[in-house]
């Protein structure tokens, strides 16, 4: 099962997250909070190594795997974006195959939370504390 696991998340995924508001009038679009590519490095079992990604930036990803229906991963994602360091700290589970589901692509759903502050790119800071949720389906 351990190498299992292993095998399902290494790989290029879809990272999209979006702000908790509970504003249900709140634009969709104005949900966002971050959108990039992750890959998952093959790994010994219970390692995730990899690097989550958009143009012109990168963050290096370190963490673990905890075995279980779902299984749970928990990793931080590190880099200089800016030339300032950057910490994300996330949460995550790989979705079980759905009973009946049709074309069910892999998925893994979680929080990330910012765990420094940084600049925003507009002058300003993005403060530290600040919790989003985040889906990621695996590219084919």
């Amino acid at each position: 099962m351990e190498t299992n696991i292993q095998q399902l998340i290494q790989g290029l995924w879809t990272y999209r997250s979006l702000l908790n508001n509970p504003d249900l009038s709140t634009d969709f679009d104005a949900l966002e909070f971050g959108r990039a590519n992750i890959r998952f490095d093959p790994t010994p079992p219970g390692i995730i190594k990899g690097l989550i990604y958009g143009t012109g930036w990168q963050l290096d990803l370190y963490g673990s795997v905890q075995y279980g229906n779902p299984a749970t991963l928990w990793f931080q994602g590190k880099g200089i974006v800016g030339g300032s360091e950057w910490i994300y700290d996330y949460l995550g589970y790989l979705v079980p195959n759905m009973p009946n589901g049709i074309k069910q692509v892999s998925a893994i759903v979680g929080s990330i939370t910012r765990a420094i502050p940084h600049p925003d790119g507009s002058g300003g800071t993005s403060p530290a504390g600040v919790v989003a949720s985040f889906y990621a389906v695996r590219q084919s």
